[in-house]
């Protein structure tokens, strides 16, 4: 069988721990973000840095600065792996231009720039997939991922961020209808808490009694992509929005500390039954 190609987008950082799990058996995962020097963002990170921690994890990382704003360096990117491979076999958009913590007081006395996840975060998943389509096909399987989140039906971040987590489920939901002829999935899972980057520092910032421990590492969301896409049934699962705790507990994925993360479905909501029309 051949290597798994596949791309993370925003992998300088929160898609980084995605890119590395994908790595198995030689993969070559192209992994995108605006960030190429160390001071680009206050929270480090860099795609060539990802791209190295792929290598090191037994795969092939290959650094691809993209502005997931700017529509032609999406095709351009898509372009360059038609080009070099003629085939995709996983895209997870996780690309997000996420906003300052929200602050009290409503979404009206807070930066206008929350608006902006959606453009890059929805809008930019849509460009990413549109490109993508004609690869995942050309390979007659493949899976389509947008990280998601509670936030899609619970409050969370404000207005922006719900309608961006909402849209990705239900992106998800209308890209599968469309590509289930072609025997590739597509779906949104669900992240839990992460240490990411941002998280600590931002957990850094409140007093000791207000910092929640994270549950899940960032690899752990790319180890249920993984092992989803390698399932003989991996077109069951076409179109839904899945918990990635549920998900990895029912398909054997523990952390990388051995543990099975915990779903917040009782406290934070479940995402909602797919309508007839979206099954067939």
């Amino acid at each position: 069988m051949a290597p798994t190609i596949a791309v993370v987008t925003g992998a300088s950082r929160g898609g980084k721990g995605i890119a590395v799990a994908l790595r198995a058996e030689g993969a070559t995962v192209y992994v995108t973000g605006r960030s190429t020097r160390p001071g680009d963002s206050p929270h480090g990170g860099t795609v060539a840095e990802t791209a190295a921690l792929v290598d090191a994890a037994g795969g092939r990382g290959v650094p691809v600065a993209v502005d997931h704003a700017d529509d032609s360096a999406v095709a351009a990117l898509f372009a360059r792996i038609a080009d070099e491979h003629g085939r995709l076999d996983v895209l997870v958009n996780n690309a997000a231009k996420v906003p300052a913590p929200i602050e009290p007081g409503g979404f009206w006395v807070n930066p206008i720039a929350a608006a902006d996840l959606l453009t890059v975060g929805l809008r930019s998943h849509f460009i990413a997939a549109h490109h993508a389509a004609p690869l995942l096909i050309a390979n007659d399987r493949g899976l389509l991922v947008n990280t998601g989140h509670y936030g899609a039906v619970s409050y969370h971040q404000g207005p922006a961020y719900g309608a961006q987590k909402a849209g990705a489920d239900k992106m998800a939901a209308d890209m599968a209808k469309d590509l289930r002829p072609h025997h590739v999935a597509a779906v949104s899972i669900w992240m839990g808490s992460m240490r990411t980057e941002r998280a600590e520092a931002h957990l850094a910032t409140l007093p000791p009694g207000a910092r929640t421990a994270p549950r899940e590492s960032p690899q752990f969301t790319g180890r249920v992509i993984a092992t989803l896409y390698a399932s003989p049934d991996l077109m069951a699962y076409s179109g839904r929005a899945l918990i990635g705790a549920e998900l990895g507990a029912e398909l054997g994925v523990t952390d990388v500390d051995g543990t099975v993360p915990r779903s917040r479905r009782a406290e934070l909501g479940a995402p909602p039954e797919l309508h007839p029309s979206l099954l067939g």
